[in-house]
């Protein structure tokens, strides 16, 4: 099962190999451990298959020719990294071909029922092409039989196939991005506009349920599954245009929140020997300090939590308009990694001067190229989170923590062990965020409106997600909310607790489950209303907001509902979750 991965097709008259490698090539920041290629080259289908990244590749010219390919490069959740597992997948005659982006989630009970094929991979992609292939058996013309084989997935996914008996490309999308870019009689599909904007600027993006058959020289044809038409017509983009439009949201901050489907599966593409080399600065430094304000401050603390458990180094976290009171400390060995979205935050560049002064090194974990942070870091690392526009922060935010707890394995020794467990949170993420999710998440903050205070607790790892959640209720619906370590209810918090308070729990399965749950009990048990974010319901929670069990991954998913809950209580209070009051999205001064 895959999900950082990049597609591309064209059909055309051009040399199909060669833009489909190049467009392969833009795509790679979304998965690199493998790639493949496969071409319609009459009368037969020519796949190409290479474990390793296809920036690598250059013979072209060993490639077949075609008017019609599609590719596809890999980074790999589950299923090693093999040529059996790249893609394209093919049925057992090698007559059909998929790519394919997302997660089949009843791949295992399709498998089942597919057990008379033979299987030479350990994806779910492969049952596509053996479904299809039955269909073709049964009579179907390829159309068909890639509409039926689609009827049968469950999940989210993002489709090309081609047949070696049919001049046809069709292509289906469910919750995976695709888009399909229309030339001068020819066509691309990709799951990136960057595949083919250099070709072209006139885009269609596929609707969720969509099927694009594409025939050359006839153009496209849109239905929806069960193959009732649809109308969709070419848009002219331009990137910066794209990256910074609503795309249909109501506002940016629900955007951008849903767009962390994708960001965090972005935010840990990062040069290999970059991270080594900063993860050795970390482990060769005499002190070494997390450093952000707000937000990126939480995401600090959070980062020396797994660096305890990960890399057993003691980091210290402090906000940047406190750092100067440590400059006693500093010498030309202490090294600052300073977190910001916008690499302009006023306090976190005054605590960089701070430490110039005393020779510190500097890495910055930033969002905004050439931004005034990056430029004053000795070494740095981007978010690739895209822009933020909502003033609070939420896809960078997830993004910040993901490359922390890289830079944490990294410093370990144990970097592909961290590449996995990220690309397996980007995956559970993307299956979370569907409509019931966020429609349940809708429903709550209808009941958490009407409350001026509530509260959150955590323990551990959660604990600095507890004062993060607080800070997304402080500014988005203006609600007095407040984090606490769970363990400290006792020494004063519990006596703000009445009938009805709303108290939210963050539970992960790890050393302080017990613990957090008691806390809990012991809100409950004065009349608090009990909203448990985890991965199991417990009769503890009065409200119960599920979440991937990720154990030390735990504080990326559980603040992402916390995110949606002050998004849409917001929106039922009637305030601008985009703009709130009082706040602009860069500080740029003190």
């Amino acid at each position: 099962m895959i999900f950082i991965c990049g597609i591309i097709a064209y059909i055309g008259d051009k040399n199909a190999s060669d833009i489909v490698i190049n467009g392969l090539k833009k795509l790679e920041y979304r998965g690199y451990d493998s790639w493949g290629i496969a071409v319609k080259s009459n009368p037969s289908l020519a796949i190409e298959k290479q474990v390793g990244k296809i920036s690598d590749f250059h013979a072209l010219d060993s490639l077949p020719r075609g008017c019609v390919a599609m590719g596809h490069t890999r980074w790999a959740t589950n299923g090693s990294v093999t040529k059996e597992n790249a893609h394209p997948h093919t049925c057992c005659k090698g007559e059909v071909a998929v790519v394919h982006n997302g997660i089949i989630e009843n791949f295992q009970e399709l498998k089942q029922q597919l057990a008379h094929h033979n299987f030479i991979s350990e994806t779910d992609t492969e049952i596509i092409a053996h479904i299809i292939e039955d269909n073709l058996k049964a009579g179907m013309s390829f159309e068909t039989a890639v509409k039926n084989a689609i009827t049968r997935l469950e999940g989210r996914f993002a489709i090309v196939a081609l047949s070696n008996s049919s001049d046809k490309v069709v292509a289906a999308r469910k919750g995976s991005p695709l888009v399909i870019g229309v030339g001068k009689d020819e066509y691309y599909v990709a799951s990136d506009i960057p595949a083919f904007l250099e070709y072209t600027n006139d885009v269609v993006f596929m609707e969720d349920g969509d099927v694009a058959v594409i025939s050359p020289g006839q153009g496209i044809a849109y239905t929806d599954f069960h193959g009732g038409k649809v109308s969709r017509s070419p848009t002219k983009i331009s990137w910066s245009i794209e990256q910074a439009s609503l795309n249909g949201y109501e506002h940016y901050m629900l955007k951008e929140i849903m767009e962390q489907r994708d960001t965090l599966a972005q935010a840990i593409v990062q040069d290999d020997a970059k991270v080594k080399k900063i993860a050795e600065m970390i482990n060769s430094a005499h002190g070494t300090f997390f450093i952000g304000c707000g937000t990126a401050g939480k995401v600090g603390t959070v980062g020396s939590y797994v660096f305890s458990k990960v890399a057993k180094k003691h980091v210290n976290a402090v906000v940047g308009s406190e750092f100067p009171s440590y400059h006693d400390f500093l010498t030309k060995d202490t090294l600052l990694v300073c977190i910001s979205q916008s690499g302009e935050t006023a306090d976190t560049l005054e605590a960089i001067e701070v430490a110039k002064k005393k020779g510190c090194k500097v890495v910055s974990i930033v969002n905004v190229m050439g931004s005034t942070m990056m430029r004053m870091s000795d070494e740095y690392l981007l978010c690739n989170s895209g822009p933020e526009k909502a003033v609070c922060s939420t896809k960078a935010t997830t993004a910040q923590m993901a490359i922390l707890t890289l830079l944490a394995y990294a410093c370990a020794g144990r970097l592909d062990e961290g590449r996995r467990l990220l690309a397996s949170v980007a995956s559970k993420v993307n299956v979370m965020l569907d409509d019931k999710y966020t429609e349940e998440i809708a429903f709550l903050a209808t009941k958490i409106a009407a409350h001026e205070s509530m509260y959150i607790i955590g323990r551990g790892l959660n604990y600095p997600i507890a004062l993060e959640g607080a800070i997304k209720m402080q500014e988005v619906p203006y609600i007095h909310a407040e984090g606490f370590a769970g363990g400290e209810l006792k020494h004063g918090p519990i006596a703000l607790i009445q009938e009805g308070t709303p108290c939210i729990a963050l539970v992960a399965n790890d050393d302080v489950k017990k613990e957090i749950l008691i806390n809990a009990l012991e809100v409950r048990s004065r009349g608090g209303f009990i909203i448990g974010i985890a991965p199991q319901d417990n009769d503890i929670f009065d409200f119960w907001i599920p979440v991937p069990d990720l154990s030390i991954a735990s504080p990326i998913v559980n603040i992402i509902p916390i995110q949606l809950l002050s998004y849409y209580t917001a929106v039922e209070k009637e305030c601008d979750p985009d703009k709130p009051r009082n706040l602009a999205k860069s500080v740029t001064v003190k």
